[in-house]
C-alpha cells in the first residue's frame, strides 16, 4: 500500500511541477513582442475595430450588434430600410472603433517606449494609463451605443428570432416581453 501512495505522490509531483513553474513565468516569450502588453491578435483586434467582448453586456440582454444583423438580415427578415440603416449604424460604428483602437494601440507603444528606454516616471505614467483608459471606455461605449442603435430598430420578434440564431435563448428570460416593456 505505502509504495502505492509513493507512486500516487510521485505521478503528483511530476504532473504538477511544470504548471508550478508556468506559473512562476507567466509573461516568458513576451518579452519580444513590439509592445509587451499586447499580443498581435489584440493589436490586430484594436486596428480593425473588433468588439473583443466590449459588447457582451449588451448581446448577452437582447441588444444585437450590427454586424451579427447584417450577416442574418435575410433569416431576420429586414426590411430594406432596416438594412440600410443598420449598414449606416455599422459603417459609423466600425469607422469610429477602427480609430479608437489605432489610438490605442499608438499610446500603447508610446507606454512601451517611455519603459524600453528606462525613462517612465510616475506622471508621465499615469497620464498615459489615464488617456488608455478614456480610450478604452469611448471604445466600448462606441460598440455599446451601436447595439442600443440596434436594439431601437428591430422588431421584438426579431430581437427573439436573433437571440434564438446566437445561442442566446432560455426559457428563464424572454426577449420578447422585456423589449416591449422599454418602447
Amino acid at each position: 500500500m505505502r509504495l502505492l501512495d509513493a507512486a500516487a505522490m510521485l505521478v503528483l509531483v511530476f504532473v504538477s511541477a511544470p504548471v508550478a513553474f508556468a506559473a512562476d513565468r507567466p509573461y516568458a516569450g513576451q518579452q519580444t513582442r513590439p509592445i509587451k502588453a499586447l499580443s498581435d491578435d489584440e493589436r490586430a483586434d484594436y486596428m480593425e475595430g473588433r468588439g473583443m467582448g466590449l459588447s457582451k453586456v449588451a448581446e448577452l440582454n437582447h441588444y444585437p450588434g450590427p454586424r451579427h444583423v447584417l450577416d442574418e438580415a435575410g433569416t431576420l427578415g429586414l426590411s430594406a430600410e432596416q438594412l440600410a440603416k443598420t449598414r449606416s449604424i455599422w459603417t459609423a460604428m466600425d469607422a469610429k472603433a477602427r480609430a479608437l483602437g489605432a489610438s490605442i494601440v499608438a499610446r500603447e507603444a508610446t507606454l512601451e517606449a517611455m519603459y524600453a528606454m528606462g525613462s517612465a516616471t510616475p506622471a508621465d505614467t499615469r497620464a498615459a494609463i489615464d488617456e488608455l483608459a478614456r480610450l478604452q471606455a469611448d471604445l466600448r461605449y462606441t460598440h455599446l451605443s451601436a447595439h442600443l442603435a440596434m436594439r431601437s430598430l428591430l422588431s421584438a420578434d426579431q430581437i427573439a428570432k436573433y437571440d434564438e440564431l446566437r445561442g442566446y435563448s432560455d426559457a428563464a428570460a424572454d426577449p420578447v416581453d422585456h423589449h416591449r416593456m422599454h418602447h
